[in-house]
């Protein structure tokens, strides 16, 4: 039986205690071989590394779990019946314009809490508009909560024909 040069190389270091056995496949030999693409229909392509591209930068976990600016309850309240009332004081109740006005009225108020700087939050808004009819009008919310950093606020403008009522909710975000 005939053995190849690399079949008595690799018996060979096999019979040496404590090293390391060789390859197969000579590196002199596949030094100068490009790596080519296997997907089949393709014709091969090379594979290069460009130096060009930007490796994404990975951060270290800090495991901080309270912010370093937490959120303010009465700031955020003040500053949503302000803008309630701004908006509101002269408005009449219309059923067909009062989603528009919903939306940007949670809007505005999503950008003025977002400009508050509180870190590590994410906020939710809404507002509602219902007409004054003489009835009674219960709102309920259901939220996975975690209640030692997650919070909400509500504010409320009162007119004539109708009332606004703002939720903001903070969730906290690690």
């Amino acid at each position: 039986m005939e053995e190849s040069p690399n079949a008595s190389k690799l018996s060979a270091a096999a019979h040496k205690p404590g090293r390391r056995k060789t390859s197969v496949w000579d590196r002199n030999t596949m030094k100068g071989k490009m790596k080519l693409s296997n997907f089949e229909g393709l014709t091969p392509m090379k594979e290069e590394c460009s130096s060009k591209t930007t490796a994404k930068i990975k951060f270290l976990n800090t495991y901080r779990l309270e912010p370093y600016n937490k959120f303010q309850d009465q700031l955020v309240r003040d500053k949503a019946q302000a803008i309630l009332t701004n908006k509101l004081q002269q408005a009449k109740y219309d059923a067909i314009s009062s989603p528009s006005l919903c939306a940007s009225l949670s809007e505005e108020i999503l950008k003025a809490t977002k400009e508050m700087g509180f870190d590590r939050y994410k906020y939710v808004v809404t507002v509602l508009i219902v007409e004054k009819a003489g009835q009674a009008i219960n709102v309920a919310s259901r939220w996975v909560w975690d209640v030692q950093r997650d919070t909400w606020v509500s504010a409320k403008c009162e007119t004539e024909t109708f009332i606004a009522l703002a939720l903001i909710m903070a969730c906290y975000y690690e």
